[in-house]
């Protein structure tokens, strides 16, 4: 009974969730570079202006950048309701597939994974919806063999990852405002080093 009254307090408090943002970059220890993940997230309610972006995202489909629901197999769609986005421009078989195979099946268990975490609350489920915007190296394409279980499994950390920050509002202004000078832009810091 406790318990149940500690999730109800704590779906309570949480209140109306109308557009939160988080992004999470995960690196594993070894592998090639393509294995990264860096998905950025919004979530909001499916009745506020995530619900309309999904609903017009679907419906608008683009060549090179379609959108697909998170699903953990054919018939399978994930709760929250939850919209892939590619940041890169899909041209080849074997980039969709990937993208709509590993990829996909990461991305749903990741946000599966922040609902049983706790991080959307279980019964908001239904009523949330989220958009993640999904990079996937094209240096995958020159792999001999892909690793399908590592973006599995990158993919589902960083989903989960960046979905936890999103509902947290991690960063937090503090944090950024005291560590500003402290983090750099690693690419800017690649083009001042003259490295790109």
């Amino acid at each position: 009974m406790a318990k149940k009254k500690a999730q109800k307090s704590k779906s309570a408090k949480l209140g109306r969730v109308v557009l939160r943002t988080g992004e999470a970059l995960y690196e594993p220890e070894s592998g090639p570079s393509y294995l990264a993940a860096e998905p950025e997230v919004v979530i909001g309610e499916l009745d506020g202006p995530v619900g309309f972006a999904i609903a017009n995202l679907i419906g608008d489909q683009t060549k090179g950048h379609s959108r697909v629901f998170a699903i953990l197999n054919c018939d399978v769609q994930v709760r929250p309701t939850t919209l892939m986005v590619s940041k890169v421009t899909v041209n080849s078989e074997k980039y969709t597939n990937i993208l709509m195979g590993s990829v996909q099946a990461g991305i749903a268990n990741g946000v599966l994974d922040a609902v049983r975490a706790g991080d959307i609350p279980k019964e908001k489920a239904n009523g949330l919806g989220i958009i993640v915007s999904v990079w996937l190296d094209p240096s995958v394409l020159d792999a001999d063999k892909v690793d399908h279980e590592g973006l599995f499994e990158s993919n589902r950390a960083a989903t989960a990852t960046a979905l936890g920050k999103a509902m947290r509002g991690e960063p937090t202004i503090d944090w950024l405002l005291k560590n500003q000078n402290n983090v750099t832009h690693f690419f800017h810091e690649m083009g001042v080093k003259g490295e790109l």
